[in-house]
């Protein structure tokens, strides 16, 4: 099993996720996805799905 697995969503590259005791560690590969960066997530599928909701809620205008 990898230690290191690359995250993309929408053929967009959102960063990196590191197996660590805890988890996986989120690093963020270009500064829109900083919110998300340093997050700790229990599989790296999980993270790849916090990503994708990060930019679903991205996309989504702000109710007024």
């Amino acid at each position: 099993m990898s230690d290191t697995y690359i995250i993309e969503v929408r053929s967009e590259a959102a960063g990196i996720v590191v197996r660590e005791k805890s988890g996986f560690r989120f690093f963020a590969a270009v500064h829109k996805f900083n919110p998300l960066d340093g997050r700790i997530f229990k599989s790296a599928r999980d993270a790849e799905r916090a990503v994708a909701r990060f930019l679903a809620r991205r996309r989504d205008p702000v109710p007024a």
